[in-house]
């Protein structure tokens, strides 16, 4: 899985670099990513996940445990 979050489904964006003469060539937003390793109380295990850094915010607002019901009840999330 590659630069896609697995909370959110956050994917690459595609645009164009506009020069100061207007001409405008293709370019790539990026995620911002960052690799986190959660525990699971629930569980008792550990799970590393790809996601971006405005999901960690809610992931620290509303716990991993809720964040990650969330994102199975839209589909996104298929883990542990």
């Amino acid at each position: 899985m590659a630069r896609v979050c697995q909370l959110t489904g956050t994917r690459m964006m595609v645009g164009n670099n506009v020069s100061h003469s207007n001409r405008k060539t293709k370019r790539r937003f990026y995620p911002n990513l960052v690799k986190k390793r959660f525990f699971l109380e629930s569980k008792d295990e550990y799970v590393t996940l790809k996601i971006t850094a405005s999901a960690l915010r809610t992931v620290n607002k509303l716990g991993i445990e809720e964040t990650i019901k969330r994102s199975k009840a839209k589909g996104l999330y298929t883990g542990a």
